[in-house]
């Protein structure tokens, strides 16, 4: 017996992913409903083999389904979200909505999946940041071993990160750059994003950083260790998809990068590539559709007592937003409602 699931938001890139990645991942399914906006009602989309139209959000009854994945953003999840938990669909929410709330767990399976318990509070588990996802993913294995003091991270972030606008813009804008009067000014982006890096994810807060940088801060601390410090920079680049981070981590004792590597290696959810050569590494075009998190580029830091360096890649559609609902579904069925 399976479940009967919802995608909420199931014509966007992330929803289309969600569809994807439970067909990929044979998902045990009895039923499967894809939900989207008015405008887009009656819209195709896919789901393995099959081909669903979509339905109105705003008139589903959510009564008798067991779990909904939503990818609608913050604010139809207000409205929505809390009407799908009162009818009993556990709500697994991939916007900011919940995700600094304490009585809402926030997951990502490889690093908290105790805390799926938690979902009994209100119906709802959050997932966390595309950035955040990944870097934990790698974090949480080394800190079990070393204890993490302090954290610095860069962050390079493809341009779906900011949706299908984001991916548009990108490409014609590079288009413009080679088409003498077809020039796209910015629209979706702060500044020009073809051949271009900007240094600035989501609004400024009053210390100068971003919001984008201050999620990484909390989310580490909520998924991770409280005690953790962190610090961020978050920067937009011209790539269409996967983000990557170079990433400094100070520890409390000693870990050698040998150690760090095979830790690594054995951990769940990650790919080490790691080879000081031409192409020992991974990069974002290398990372597109698959599931893992890839780490590279291991090494000591000399410039403080217990550190290292490295460098992580993963799909910021999957890892970070579909792959990761979906994982915690699974940690749902599995540990809790056990139908499948």
């Amino acid at each position: 017996m399976g479940y009967r699931v919802v995608v909420a938001g199931a014509t966007g890139n992330v929803g289309r992913e969600m569809l994807n990645i439970l067909a990929e991942r044979q998902f045990p399914v009895d039923e499967i409903a894809a939900l989207a906006s008015r405008k887009s009602l009656g819209t195709e989309v896919s789901f393995g083999d099959k081909t669903l139209k979509t339905q109105d959000l705003d008139t589903f009854d959510f009564e008798g389904w067991d779990m909904a994945l939503f990818a609608v953003g913050s604010s139809a999840t207000k409205t929505y979200a809390p009407k799908a938990a009162a009818a009993g669909c556990v709500v697994i929410d991939n916007s900011s909505l919940y995700r600094y709330e304490p009585d809402i767990p926030l997951i990502v399976p490889e690093c908290n999946p105790d805390a799926i318990e938690g979902y009994r509070n209100r119906m709802i588990i959050a997932n966390p940041n595309c950035s955040t996802a990944q870097m934990v993913v790698a974090l949480k294995p080394l800190h079990d071993r070393a204890r993490i003091k302090r954290v610095v991270v860069s962050t390079y972030q493809s341009v779906s990160g900011a949706g299908k606008e984001g991916i548009d813009e990108l490409w014609d804008q590079t288009k413009g750059m080679y088409v003498p009067g077809q020039e796209v000014a910015p629209s979706k982006f702060q500044a020009q994003i073809a051949f271009n890096v900007i240094p600035h994810i989501d609004v400024f807060l009053d210390d100068g950083s971003t919001k984008e940088e201050w999620k990484m801060v909390a989310e580490t601390k909520k998924i991770v260790d409280t005690s953790i410090k962190v610090t961020a920079t978050c920067v937009r680049v011209p790539v269409f998809v996967g983000h990557s981070e170079s990433i400094n981590i100070e520890f409390e004792d000693f870990l050698d990068e040998d150690e760090a590597r095979d830790i690594l290696r054995e951990a769940p959810g990650i790919m080490v590539i790691d080879k000081r050569e031409d192409g020992g590494y991974v990069t974002p075009v290398e990372c597109v559709g698959e599931f893992a998190t890839y780490i590279s580029r291991i090494r000591q830091d000399s410039t403080i007592e217990n550190g290292l360096n490295l460098w992580c890649v993963s799909d910021n559609l999957r890892k970070g937003a579909a792959l990761n609902a979906v994982q915690i579904a699974e940690l749902l069925g599995n540990r809790v409602l056990k139908k499948g």
